[in-house]
C-alpha cells in the first residue's frame, strides 16, 4: 500500500515537473523559436503555449522590440586624408525571428561590424569640412547598406545616427584658426558695406537736396514773374482806366475847363520845383504864351490833330 502510494506521489511529481517544463508563456513583443528534435517546428508568439515533452524545446527567444546598439568609436580617413574619430547609434528591430535564428549566428555583432566598415568607406568619400555638414546623407548611405545586408538576417535596420565627429588636436586648432579668419573677413566685409551704404545715401540725400531747392527756386522765379507780370498789369489797366475816365471827363460839359485849369497848374508848379533845385534853369520861350499851351492840350484830348 504504502508503496503504491510512493509511486503514485512520484508519478504525480514527473508529470508536474513535465507540465513545467513544457508549458511556455510568451512574454508581449516576444518570439521564441521552437526545435522538434533538432529541427526547426515553429514561431511562438506572446501568450501561453503547451510544448511536446522530450520532443520539443525552445532553441531560441528574440525581442521584437526596437533595439539601440552602441557603434564603438573608430577611425577613419577622410578624401584629403585627415584621420578623425567617429562613433554613433544604430537602431534595429527583429522582423523574422527564424532567419535571424539560423540566417546567422550573431546579428547584432555582425551589423555592429558592418555599420564600422560601411561609417570608414562613407566617411573616405569626403573631405573633413564636409563631414560635419554631411550628417545626414551619411546616415542615410550607411542605413541603406546595412539594411541590404541585413535582409536576410529578417532583421531590419531603421536609423543611424553619428553621435560624434572628432578630428585630432591640430586639425581643430587649425580650424578654429580657419572660422576666426572668416568671422574677421565677414565684419570687414559688413563694415565696408554699411560704410558704402552710408555714402551711398549721403549723395542720394544730397542729390534730392539739390533737386528740391533748384525746384523751389524755379518756382519762386515762376511766382515772382508771375506776380511782376500781375502788377503790371494792374498798373496798366489802372492806367487806362484813368485814361479812360479823363477823356471821359474831358468830353463831358465843363470837362475842357477843369483840364485847363489843372495842366495850367501842373505846368507852373513844375516850373517852380525847376526853380528850387538850382539857380540856373532853361525857360522856354513860349512861356508867356499859356492860353496856347492849354488849348493845344485840350484837342489831344479831345482827339483834334495838333496845329504846327
Amino acid at each position: 500500500m504504502d508503496t503504491s502510494l510512493f509511486v503514485s506521489l512520484g508519478v504525480v511529481f514527473v508529470v508536474i515537473i513535465i507540465l513545467i517544463k513544457t508549458a511556455i508563456v510568451v512574454p508581449q513583443q516576444n518570439a521564441f523559436v521552437i526545435e522538434r528534435l533538432g529541427k526547426y517546428s515553429k514561431t511562438l508568439n506572446a501568450g501561453f503555449h503547451i510544448l511536446i515533452p522530450f520532443l520539443e524545446r525552445v532553441a531560441y527567444k528574440h525581442t521584437l522590440k526596437e533595439q539601440a546598439v552602441d557603434i564603438a568609436e573608430q577611425v577613419c580617413i577622410t578624401n584629403d586624408n585627415v584621420q578623425v574619430g567617429v562613433d554613433g547609434v544604430l537602431y534595429m528591430q527583429v522582423l523574422d525571428p527564424g532567419r535571424a535564428s539560423y540566417g546567422i549566428g550573431n546579428y547584432m555583432f555582425a551589423i555592429s561590424q558592418l555599420a564600422q566598415t560601411t561609417l570608414r568607406s562613407e566617411i573616405g568619400k569626403i573631405d573633413l569640412d564636409r563631414t560635419f555638414e554631411e550628417r545626414s546623407t551619411i546616415n542615410q548611405n550607411v542605413v541603406a547598406e546595412l539594411d541590404k545586408a541585413s535582409d536576410p538576417w529578417g532583421v531590419k535596420v531603421l536609423r543611424y545616427e553619428i553621435k560624434n565627429i572628432n578630428p585630432p588636436q591640430d586639425v581643430l586648432s587649425a580650424m578654429e584658426k580657419q572660422m576666426r579668419a572668416e568671422r574677421e573677413k565677414r565684419a570687414v566685409i559688413l563694415t565696408s558695406e554699411g560704410e558704402r551704404d552710408a555714402k551711398i545715401n549721403e549723395a542720394e540725400g544730397e542729390k534730392q537736396r539739390v533737386i528740391k531747392e533748384s525746384e523751389a527756386a524755379k518756382q519762386q522765379q515762376i511766382n515772382e514773374a508771375q506776380g511782376e507780370a500781375e502788377a503790371i498789369l494792374a498798373v496798366a489797366t489802372a492806367t487806362a482806366e484813368g485814361l479812360r475816365r479823363v477823356a471821359t471827363s474831358v468830353i463831358a460839359d465843363g470837362g475842357a475847363e477843369a483840364m485847363q485849369l489843372r495842366i495850367a497848374e501842373q505846368y507852373i508848379g513844375e516850373f517852380g520845383n525847376l526853380a528850387k533845385t538850382g539857380n540856373t534853369y532853361v525857360v522856354p520861350a513860349n512861356l508867356a504864351d499859356l492860353t496856347s499851351m492849354m488849348a493845344l492840350a485840350t484837342d489831344i484830348a479831345k482827339g483834334k490833330p495838333a496845329v504846327t
